[in-house]
């Protein structure tokens, strides 16, 4: 059986993750509205993982018949000064989970609870990646803007369009 404070812990990152997806999707509509579908589309497939990635949490409680306790989401921010803003506001929200993530995984091992530190390292790689690729699109973004290459920006525009989509 799981721990009451391992619990809660899980309990309220499943509902951070649950609020990640809500504000990529935020994001995305951000993006429809400055006509950028292909970050849109980036976003929109971001939201999906993130909503998947609570109802990894939203499991695992489960198989460790925890009591699975859902919080209000709060509403994201839905206005970026532009679409670089939205992006460095995309890579301190991915640091910041990872934070949480490392916060949880040095729980779970302080109360030896081994079980969920195996589980929690699939979200510790899971940052890697998600770190990565947010840097990633903001380094691109910041060479657009230095070459001042508003084709650069539909180039990248048209790449991040095709997340998700099967060759």
């Amino acid at each position: 059986m799981i721990k009451e404070n391992v619990r809660d812990a899980l309990n309220a990152q499943m509902n951070r993750e649950f609020f990640s997806s809500y504000l990529y999707l935020a994001m995305a509509g951000y993006f429809e509205s400055v006509n950028l579908k292909g970050f849109s589309r980036w976003m929109q497939v971001q939201a999906q993982e993130e909503h998947a990635h609570g109802m990894k949490f939203y499991g695992y409680l489960v198989d460790q018949g925890a009591r699975i306790s859902l919080a209000a989401i709060e509403a994201p921010p839905s206005e970026w000064t532009n679409p670089l803003d939205a992006f460095e506001h995309t890579l301190g929200h991915e640091q910041k989970v990872t934070a949480r993530i490392h916060d949880l995984m040095e729980l779970a091992m302080s109360e030896m609870d081994h079980a969920t530190a195996g589980f929690l390292q699939w979200f510790v790689k899971e940052q890697v990646e998600e770190e990565a690729n947010a840097t990633e699109i903001v380094f691109k973004m910041k060479l657009a803007s230095v070459e001042k290459g508003a084709v650069l920006l539909y180039l990248l525009d048209h790449e991040l369009g095709k997340r998700g989509k099967s060759a």
